[in-house]
């Protein structure tokens, strides 16, 4: 069973639909102790950093994810999910993440040209730097779907996959049992229904 964690920033019934679409239990919690029996654990994310570091704090849920992750068990963030994997954001202020990918969270505005637009919105081409199970079932240049204004900085030796948006902005990352998507797999389509079920996988 995954556990979906519920602190009031994701979309939570698009990916309790995908996992359901690929036959995996799935359930959006906010119930420790469901955390705690499930085999997986999904961070979603939308919004701001410092508003969903914030909420996880004062749910009570942010000790749990750490020590579920902490004792082997698999996490996968999801767009703003997984920028609170790293260690600190610099959106609006400079905000604490999880600390469980090294590097931060920097604006898209700092690396890209000044006439792309921003948000980055729409479908891009996977590039994979690293050998990772989550791809798997993947070929390099499928194509997934991005919503965001920020990306993983300092953050190499866990990139997993990049994508080009004016530059090459950090798509995917990687340390152990902890997983990070800046896309949104649930709405990836069939690229995304893969890359969750290779994540029930490992």
């Amino acid at each position: 069973m995954v556990a979906i964690v519920d602190y009031g920033v994701g979309n939570l019934f698009s990916l309790v639909s995908s996992f359901k679409a690929i036959g995996v239990d799935a359930v959006a919690t906010k119930d420790k102790s469901v955390i705690e029996s499930a085999d997986r654990i999904v961070l979603p994310g939308v919004g701001a950093f410092g508003d969903a570091a914030e909420k996880l704090v004062s749910s009570g849920l942010k000790e749990v994810v750490i020590e579920q992750t902490k004792k082997g068990k698999p996490l996968l963030g999801i767009c703003l999910g997984m920028q609170l994997l790293f260690e600190r954001s610099y959106e609006y202020g400079v905000h604490q993440g999880l600390g469980l990918i090294k590097g931060e969270i920097r604006a898209i505005s700092e690396v890209i040209p000044k006439d792309y637009k921003i948000p980055h919105i729409g479908w891009n081409a996977l590039k994979f730097t690293q050998k990772n199970s989550l791809f798997k079932y993947l070929k390099e240049g499928d194509h997934v779907y991005f919503v965001h204004s920020y990306y993983g900085a300092n953050c190499s030796e866990s990139v997993i996959a990049t994508a080009e948006y004016g530059a090459h902005l950090t798509a995917a990352v990687a340390k152990d049992n902890v997983y990070g998507c800046q896309f949104h797999p649930e709405k990836s389509g069939q690229v995304g229904l893969k890359i969750l079920k290779a994540f029930c996988e490992v």
